[in-house]
């Protein structure tokens, strides 16, 4: 039954309008990256003393820039339009149109955020490096801005959402299809984490830019922005192991582990994603202990469903390379099309989360994380999860998904190039982020412009460092431009033809997926009891017991 389901999925045709919805947000996503990009190399080569800005561009707007556009506006863009395309191939071929119409909806929503915000940073009002923390204060309009994107993030999963009830009415007593799960499991957290930041922004941040209040409950904002500030991250990792989880095995020519377990650690990351804010508040006053203490061992928790995936994947390689008549402990290794960069690019993100994880765990502990706080190690910790792992899946996905959509086909010279990319971009990532995690050991900061503290001895000896991240900086410069080629020639210049959605089959042995794994009602309300455990009395005192109101500050 699962053959024939995957069977159908791969033979439904191209639904236009619904194509057309995912490409919108797909491209809008590639715009983000390229112009991410370019603030990316200004910022890397200012701070490596490469070069020096102008004046009238701040090395605070471009770093703003910078975060903005690729953690927020690409990984949105793209997460969304990923999803509506995979839905939609999941649930018979097309999207209701009632999703259809929440999902442009959304994305006229998020275009004019996103303008708002940019308007504002260029114009210097917003240098507020992306984090949004008090008591620094930006323009309203930019805070404006960023409530719409968020908003109009959350009518894209209300599209989502309209599909997968479509469905589920259509199909009584059946589980969904698995990818059409994951996508409802990452909105489903995404409207559940982006609550903290929505409130903090709409009830906080707007009134005091706009002069209504005059000062702001700083312990307060940033409890809420770390509510969302965690889970965000998962936002970015989900949609990466969707594809890993299901797209993947039919790209290596396997099939999909186990339906189940891949269920269970999606469930695993609504659950424990969001009540973990506080391990990045491990050093900030007026938070007691006892409740660091349950967010860090919350936090440790959230590791399982990621060993859980990493166990799921690591057998999907090993079955397909045998059943392609792999032998010896590690034959099924050479059996991987490494010449396929719809594989290469994300493995290549996988194994990168190996260290990424480890350096998480490392930030999450209370006495390894006062070594490296507000250190240029955290820089280059999420430089290797987001801008590694999650980038370079997305890239393997943007290969075969955006010909799909374009009725185009990735040609074999086309795949080449995306190798060199693929190659380019981690070669890049490796030099900046390994020279950021060890200048972080030295205690070099983050968040600062190139600068040789009057010429001290311990600063002028990370100018090498600083000339390695830079070097790093220019290569994924280069990589990025590859790949917004890419993105130009596989929708407008490839070849006319199909390129398949791959869709993976559940394995022949994998056991029956048990019903309580789609019972979203008890879903939903254990993780609102664990959010309550771990928010409710702290954010309750924090507003009883509030520390004095600080007035905003511009800093640049």
């Amino acid at each position: 039954m699962a053959e024939a389901q995957a069977a159908e999925v791969q033979s439904v045709r191209v639904d236009r309008p619904a194509a057309r919805l995912s490409l919108a947000y797909v491209l809008s996503g590639f715009l983000a990256f390229g112009i991410a990009a370019i603030a990316g190399l200004l910022q890397g080569l200012d701070r490596g003393g490469m070069i020096t800005l102008p004046k009238w561009l701040s090395y605070y707007a471009v770093l703003t820039t910078h975060g903005v556009y690729m953690g927020l506006v690409f990984t949105t863009f793209f997460i969304i339009g990923f999803f509506f395309s995979g839905v939609a191939r999941t649930t018979g071929g097309s999207l209701p149109p009632a999703a259809r119409r929440l999902g442009w909806f959304g994305w006229w929503m998020m275009v004019v955020g996103v303008i708002m915000a940019t308007i504002e940073i260029l114009a210097g009002n917003a240098s507020v490096l992306y984090t949004f923390y008090a008591p620094m204060k930006a323009s309203p309009y930019f805070y404006i801005g960023t409530a719409l994107l968020v908003v109009g993030s959350w009518f894209g999963g209300y599209g989502v959402f309209s599909a997968y009830r479509a469905w589920k009415r259509n199909h009584p007593g059946k589980m969904s299809p698995l990818f059409t799960f994951m996508a409802v499991s990452t909105m489903a957290l995404w409207q559940i984490a982006t609550i903290g930041v929505a409130v903090e922004v709409v009830l906080q941040l707007i009134p005091w830019s706009f002069g209504w209040v005059p000062t702001i409950n700083v312990l307060l904002s940033r409890m809420l922005l770390w509510y969302f500030g965690h889970p965000l991250v998962y936002f970015w990792l989900l949609p990466a192991y969707t594809m890993w989880y299901v797209n993947m095995p039919r790209i290596i020519g396997g099939k999909v582990f186990s339906d189940a377990l891949a269920r269970a650690s999606f469930i695993l990351f609504v659950l424990l994603s969001t009540p973990v804010g506080f391990h990045h508040q491990l050093l900030e006053p007026g938070i007691p202990p006892l409740w660091k203490f349950l967010h860090v061992m919350l936090t440790m928790m959230v590791v399982v469903p990621s060993l859980m995936t990493a166990f799921n994947m690591f057998a999907v390689f090993e079955t397909a390379g045998r059943a392609k008549g792999a032998t010896g402990l590690f034959g099924w290794f050479k059996k991987l099309p490494w010449n396929d960069v719809r594989f290469t690019a994300p493995i290549m993100g996988m194994i990168a989360f190996i260290p990424g994880g480890a350096g998480g765990i490392i930030n999450a502990g209370y006495q390894m994380n006062e070594v490296v706080h507000n250190t240029i190690w955290v820089t280059g910790h999420f430089h290797l999860t987001v801008a590694t792992t999650v980038a370079m899946t997305f890239f393997g996905i943007a290969y075969w998904l955006i010909p799909h959509l374009t009725g185009r086909r990735l040609t074999p010279a086309a795949n080449k190039v995306g190798l060199a990319q693929a190659v380019i971009w981690a070669t890049g990532m490796l030099l900046m982020s390994g020279s950021m995690h060890y200048m972080g050991l030295l205690g070099v900061p983050r968040r600062t412009a190139y600068t040789t503290y009057m010429n001290n001895p311990t600063a002028l000896s990370w100018m090498p460092l600083e000339g390695t991240m830079a070097l790093g900086g220019v290569l994924l410069f280069i990589a990025a431009m590859m790949m917004i080629g890419m993105v130009i020639y596989l929708t407008w210049f490839a070849p006319k033809g199909f390129q398949e959605y791959p869709i993976g089959e559940i394995g022949d042995t994998a056991e029956a997926t048990p019903r309580i794994l789609e019972r979203w009602p008890v879903i939903i309300s254990l993780a609102a009891v664990l959010i309550l455990v771990a928010y409710a009395y702290p954010v309750i005192d924090t507003m009883q017991n509030a520390p004095p109101g600080a007035p905003g500050i511009k800093t640049w």
